[in-house]
């Protein structure tokens, strides 16, 4: 389905559904907003701290964006075996499609780390062009 993806890493699975926000976009400003859903479950057997968030954001004239920081909205959460994180977050886009996709950095209790993949979805607004 459009505007979803879904990826494992090492026991982790990242599922994330996009939508369109039209009441937040002005199409004549070539300003369009969306609002992504992520969930993060550990379906490993160790817990998982998220420690990072790299996102690669691509629109349709294929102007890349990076976005790197510490945690995803505030917080760095601790996610147990059969556990799971879901937040809520938005990205402003300058035409009507585009894709975002990235990594989660990810430690365990033992100091492993890892990164968690992020798999391509599309960002899609009405009558968009793919």
């Amino acid at each position: 389905m459009p505007g979803t993806s879904e990826a494992v890493t090492q026991g982790v699975r990242v599922r994330v559904q996009a939508k369109f926000i039209p009441e937040r976009s002005n199409a004549a400003a070539n300003q369009f907003f969306f609002a992504y859903h992520v969930t993060i479950a550990n379906e490993g057997d160790t817990a998982v701290r998220l420690l990072t968030r790299h996102w690669i954001i691509t629109d349709a004239r294929d102007q890349v964006e990076e976005v790197e920081g510490v945690g995803v909205v505030g917080e760095t959460p601790v996610i147990e075996p059969g556990d799971s994180f879901a937040y809520t977050s938005f990205c402003p886009l300058r035409t009507v499609f585009g894709t975002m996709r990235g990594t989660y950095g990810l430690v365990r209790p033992s100091g492993d780390t890892f990164h968690a993949t992020i798999a391509p979805f599309t960002l899609a607004g009405p009558n968009a062009v793919q």
